[in-house]
């Protein structure tokens, strides 16, 4: 098969609305957590969000495309508009077929839907929607604008599987590739799901972080003072390419897409099973497809979103099958920082892998003040502050609701 490598990123975060601001703050351990404003949420569990600061959709869009778009649709493009600037490719010197996009998001234009739909009740149920309205918020309108933007002809859907679906579009998306089936692959996700709907269904599970009065020590992944996740929005762009294609035009190259899989818990609507079951299976087979072995892998982006059981069910997997050889492997929880992007969260984390590779600086999980004691003492936790250490590959966990499975690897371009 093809090999495939990363020749572009792009990132709008809570940390910073370029690559370069989010990777500055994610290694000095800033976070971005601060009391919700896109809506009232007094009244809410949890009022506290990982939000967006200053970002400025007008740098990236026009006025119309904006009124005809959602934020996690404007997300898409800014974080998209950097990646492709920084891969330096040029779409109109190709052949428009052998160019796609795979998307991801969770929730889609959930903000768009709450509004109209509110509009249509408070307006006693007058039908005046706009026009708009549906190609708003259907998930799928990201990858289409994206497409539209530089005229990529090929290969174009949105993959959907919750908190995974990240990591099932650059899944698809280097298979695509391998086979074959595309030179260049535009990849990510994003998310805006800051808005009532949202963080009231969430804070209906009891799922989310009621940390309130503390926002930025609130996502405490493995402290066992920790009390459910913080929702975040954004979203995270990878140009993906075919090796030879990137070197024929002299690209840049982040790294190599090592490998990859997808499994299925098969046991809860909500929760991860217990003893990490699938994640297990889904590292074990991203490592065979990456054909590489335990002591490979010198850093892991954990998915652990600071969730009693979900961190606890992870780090049963990873200590199956890293435990009898915990030297070679450091953990982190970037989410500590960013809080939970959702559909987006694989993206940024992605990015944060290829990162680590690049500058060998593993990014801290910050807010442990207590290491649960449920987690072997063997591994090693990067705790509150950025450890400096070669990294040859990084692995990448996602898990979501219904049980979806996602492990990504990069590896360094040789």
């Amino acid at each position: 098969m093809k090999r495939v490598v990363v020749t572009g990123l792009g990132a709008v975060t809570p940390l910073g609305n370029d690559l370069q601001t989010y990777w500055n703050n994610l290694i000095a351990g800033t976070s971005g957590a601060a009391p919700i404003t896109k809506f009232d949420a007094s009244l809410f569990r949890t009022q506290i969000a990982a939000e967006l600061k200053n970002f400025d959709a007008a740098q990236y869009l026009d006025r119309s495309e904006i009124k005809r778009t959602d934020s996690f649709t404007q997300y898409a493009m800014a974080s998209t508009r950097q990646a492709v600037d920084d891969s330096g490719i040029d779409f109109e010197s190709m052949n428009p077929y052998d160019s796609g996009v795979i998307w991801g998001t969770g929730q889609g234009g959930l903000a768009t839907f709450e509004e109209q739909v509110g509009e249509y009740i408070d307006g006693g149920r007058t039908p005046r929607f706009s026009p708009f309205f549906v190609p708003k918020f259907i998930s799928n309108i990201a990858a289409g604008m994206i497409s539209i933007k530089y005229g990529l002809r090929g290969i174009n859907y949105t993959t959907v599987s919750a908190c995974s679906t990240s990591n099932s579009a650059l899944m698809d998306a280097l298979n695509y590739i391998r086979w074959g089936k595309a030179k260049v692959i535009i990849t990510g996700g994003s998310e805006a799901p800051v808005t009532a709907a949202s963080v009231g269904g969430f804070c209906a599970l009891k799922a989310m972080t009621a940390r309130n009065d503390d926002p930025t020590h609130a996502s405490r992944p493995f402290d066992v003072n920790r009390d459910g996740f913080l929702i975040g929005e954004g979203a995270g762009t990878l140009i993906l390419e075919e090796y030879e294609h990137a070197k024929a035009r002299g690209a840049k190259i982040y790294a190599e897409v090592a490998g990859a899989a997808m499994t299925a818990d098969a046991y809860h609507l909500t929760a991860t099973h217990p003893d990490g079951e699938g994640a297990y299976h889904g590292m074990k087979f991203a490592l065979e497809d990456a054909a590489l072995n335990i002591d490979d892998i010198q850093y892991l982006n954990a998915h652990a979103t600071s969730t009693p059981v979900g961190d606890i069910s992870e780090i049963n997997a990873i200590n199956r099958l890293f435990g009898h050889k915990p030297e070679a492997l450091h953990i982190s929880a970037t989410k500590s920082m960013t809080g939970h992007l959702l559909g987006a969260a694989g993206a940024i984390e992605a990015i944060a892998s290829i990162m680590a590779i690049n500058h060998s600086i593993i990014p801290p999980t910050i807010n442990v003040e207590e290491l649960d004691p449920a987690i072997p003492a063997h591994l090693n936790i990067v705790r509150n502050q950025a450890f400096e250490k070669e990294v040859n590959a990084a692995m990448s966990n996602t898990f979501g609701f219904g049980g979806h499975n996602g492990i990504v690897i990069f590896k360094k371009f040789k």
